[in-house]
Formats: C-alpha cells, sequence, structure tokens
C-alpha cells in the first residue's frame, strides 16, 4: 500500500501471532500482515511482492521489516514462529533490514506465573513510517465474513487493492465447519482451550468472537450466492468521512 485514501494500517489481538511490516522507505511502499504460523513458507514471498510490485523502479530507498507480537508461550508456538518469520526473510533475495523486533521473550511480561503478550497490536502510518502500540474497536467491512474464512483455514490473502484503492472481499470458498453444534455448546472455558493457541492470554472478548463466527458459519456451512451475489466480490471504497462504503460492482 502506498498513498491514496489510506494513512494507517494495523492489526490486534496476537498473542502466539506475528504481526510483519514491511516497507520500501523510497516510495513508503507498505504491507501489514498477520501471521499465524500455519504456512510461513508461502506468506513471506507474497509480502515480499506486494511491496515489489510498487518498488520496481525505485530510485533509492531500503527495506526495512518489523516483527511484533508473541510471548513466552508454554507450547513455544511463538518462539517457532519468530524463527521462521526471521529465516524466510533471511532466504530472500533482496536485502532486507531488520528494524523493530519486539518478539517472543521480547514481548513477554509475567503475572501470577503467567505469561502474556505486552504489545498485542500496532498500527504503521504510512506517511511517516511511525509504529505505535494500537487495537481497533472497529474490524472493517464483513468482519464475520473475514473471521470465518480464518477459522476455516483459509490462507493469507490481502483485501486491499492499492491501484483501485478498494477492499475486495471473496468470493471466498470453505468446507462445513466440523462439529459445529458441538462447540457451540460449549462453555466458555472449553471454548478457550481447545479453540486458542494461548488460552490464559486471550483478550476478553476472544470467546464472544469465536461464538458469532461458530453462529456465522453454522447459518452458512459453504459460501453460497447469498454471500456472493453472482459469484463476485464485494467491493468497499473510503468516502469522504473516511468511511467504508459498499460500491456496487466491479465496473462502478
Amino acid at each position: 500500500m502506498s498513498g491514496g485514501s489510506i494513512s494507517i494500517l494495523g492489526s490486534d489481538d496476537a498473542t502466539t501471532c506475528h504481526i510483519v511490516v514491511l516497507r520500501h522507505t523510497g516510495n513508503g511502499a507498505t504491507c501489514l500482515t498477520h501471521c499465524d504460523g500455519t504456512d510461513t513458507r508461502a506468506e513471506v514471498p507474497l509480502i515480499m511482492s506486494s511491496i515489489r510490485s510498487f518498488s520496481e523502479h525505485a530510485q533509492c530507498g531500503r527495506l526495512e521489516v518489523h516483527l511484533v507480537g508473541g510471548f513466552s508461550d508454554d507450547r513455544q508456538l511463538s518462539q517457532k514462529l519468530t524463527h521462521q518469520l526471521l529465516s524466510e526473510f533471511d532466504r530472500q533475495e533482496e536485502d532486507i533490514h531488520l528494524v523493530t523486533l519486539c518478539v517472543t521473550e521480547l514481548n513477554d511480561r509475567e503475572e501470577n506465573e503467567n505469561h502474556f503478550p505486552i504489545i498485542y497490536g500496532i498500527a504503521v502510518n504510512i506517511k511517516t513510517a511511525e509504529i505505535y502500540r494500537a487495537s481497533f474497536p472497529d474490524r472493517g467491512p464483513e468482519e464475520e465474513l473475514r473471521a470465518a474464512r480464518a477459522l476455516t483455514g483459509g490462507p493469507m490473502i490481502s483485501i486491499y487493492d492499492a491501484k483501485t484503492e478498494q477492499l475486495r472481499i471473496g468470493p471466498y470458498s470453505w468446507m462445513p465447519f466440523p462439529h459445529v453444534d458441538f462447540w457451540l455448546q460449549q462453555d466458555d472455558k472449553q471454548i478457550l482451550e481447545n479453540l486458542s493457541t494461548s488460552p490464559l492470554a486471550e483478550p476478553p472478548h476472544f470467546v464472544e468472537h469465536i461464538r458469532s463466527t461458530l453462529m456465522f458459519l453454522k447459518k452458512h456451512p459453504s459460501p453460497t450466492s447469498a454471500l456472493f451475489p453472482g459469484n463476485q466480490a464485494l467491493l468497499y471504497r473510503k468516502n469522504e468521512g473516511g468511511l467504508w462504503e459498499k460500491i456496487s460492482s466491479p465496473g462502478s
């Protein structure tokens, strides 16, 4: 992403996950990603190509990466993801400068013998490159739809087209979530212990978010024309007030 109607990128609710910011200092092209470790080897090249498409003709500047997230969790999932990300960025052909490393034990606090992340979320100002702690009460358009895709294991994708300045959501496909009725009957403790990588460190709204996503998946066991009319992507663009507004079709 570079300039245009977007000035801030961000993500939050990272426990064992890491938030990655890759930025080209010459033209300000910026990519922010929430990585959970499911396929880091495939994700890092996607992050690189998203910036490369804006930076091929940049006369000056360098690639800078910032990694934030994770903590000293019992299963060492954060540690594994930190290692994967550093290894994969190191494997890339381009020179990449590691500027911020606030991950795993460097992002850990201890309370009553339990470990928690210090920072759960960050934002980056794409014009100034400033990075700071952040949380987001609003998740943007089609939150349930995007959450359903994530919970059913969809691979990492970009939903923002910086050239058209549009959010492009779907069309998605997923398989019915296994035993969805069973999970909806479970108490909060069971959902936390079985559907989280770090039950003790999750933010307070985690279980409510999982329940609402499971309800959505029960209602829509697989995406249909009701979700994506004409099997077309759902498109959004920022209005003059800075709010996302649905636009009717790819040609509009």
